[in-house]
């Protein structure tokens, strides 16, 4: 039967790929791993260090997830050329689409384990701290704001991931002027680095009566919320904390306090700021922590000139530096130009579908040596 022979070519076809990506891993290695934690686990006084045992099954899970991953897709494969073999032996052409479908899953399986291979940074399996900002553009700007909140909101759901709004600030007639948002997930800063700069939106403005066409920009930093104190040295004169009073989408939960803590480091020029938490003191410990992630990030750079390779070339919140455009009319298009990935369908990229485009990233920087 030659959908049979086509599918069977197609599956075969993984078999090299399957073993390359299983060498790549080295299992054996991470096996005995797994048996050296497991056997620290059992040593008297162990969960007495809450941080280092946190840290210890936190790692062991890693482990055991890729462990399972690659034995998940081996069992797989030999499942899928069973019923090959069954198809085959029956000559049962209603078989085909089942046999099919299965290829088409084992196929988004491999990628998505191929893909988190490439996520090797320091601190890509840590939570993401997500900054927007409304740019070029004025009331449309800070609606696209918005519209880029649902997205990576939307796609955080889709992973089973968790957010937490530490910092807003609405539009003074619509939409967000800016947002900070911590996504809560495995990989989720190795996944989100890929989004920081700018994101360009071209589309009849709805806050125009003529109906006009019109381009507004919002930036997009991202920072790992590093889980551990990291020691970074931050002279007092170096900093500016300024406090404010909480604000909130539609006024819920606000303190009518001054509790909102902004932290400007004075030779960087980074700015970050939180009013989540109950209190000043706590957005203040919050606070401090994303600027030491920050500056331990620009720390780590050969050279501070390049301070943009940090911030996600996000200085200029306008024409000529965005990374990725959205375009709604005339036609429909999401292009990201620093990989050429595109995609047509802009509502579903804009609900959430932006995993295309974080996979061709992981891909152009492994391979260009990017960061």
């Amino acid at each position: 039967m030659v959908e049979l022979d086509q599918l069977k070519y197609r599956l075969t076809a993984y078999e090299p790929v399957l073993a390359e990506l299983k060498a790549s891993l080295a299992l054996p290695q991470k096996a005995d791993r797994i048996e050296e934690l497991e056997h620290e686990m059992e040593e008297p006084g162990f969960w007495d260090k809450v941080e280092y045992s946190q840290q210890v099954m936190k790692e062991l899970k890693n482990l055991r997830d890729v462990c399972d991953s690659i034995r998940g897709l081996e069992t797989d494969y030999d499942d899928i050329q069973t019923m090959l073999e069954l198809g085959y032996e029956e000559n049962d052409p209603d078989m085909v689409p089942e046999i099919e479908e299965l290829i088409r899953a084992f196929e988004t399986q491999l990628e998505t384990l191929r893909i988190s291979t490439l996520l090797s940074g320091e601190y890509d399996r840590d939570n993401a701290i997500v900054t927007l900002h409304a740019g070029a553009g004025g009331t449309e700007a800070c609606d696209w704001v918005s519209m880029l909140y649902r997205m990576y909101t939307r796609w955080a759901a889709s992973r089973g991931f968790t957010t937490e709004v530490l910092d807003y600030l609405d539009g003074e007639e619509a939409g967000i002027k800016t947002v900070t948002v911590q996504i809560n997930g495995e990989n989720a800063f190795g996944y989100l680095k890929s989004e920081r700069g700018v994101h360009r939106l071209v589309r009849i403005s709805p806050f125009n009566a003529a109906g006009k066409r019109q381009t507004s920009f919002a930036s997009c930093d991202v920072m790992p919320d590093i889980e551990e104190d990291v020691e970074v040295d931050i002279a007092d004169e170096d900093i500016r904390i300024d406090t404010y009073r909480s604000s909130g989408a539609g006024g819920q939960h606000i303190n009518k306090t001054d509790s909102a803590v902004r932290i400007t480091h004075i030779p960087t020029g980074v700015v970050v700021q939180c009013q989540n938490e109950r209190s000043q003191h706590s957005n203040k410990d919050k606070a401090m922590k994303m600027l030491k992630a920050k500056l331990l990030l620009i720390k780590q750079q050969a050279n501070l000139e390049k301070i943009s390779d940090i911030r996600g070339e996000v200085l200029d919140n306008g024409w000529g530096s965005q990374i990725r455009s959205y375009v709604l009319q005339p036609y429909t298009m999401v292009k990201d130009h620093r990989t050429n990935e595109e995609s047509s369908n802009a509502t579903a990229v804009l609900d959430g579908a932006i995993d295309p485009f974080i996979n061709a990233y992981l891909k152009w920087t492994a391979h260009s040596g990017q960061k």
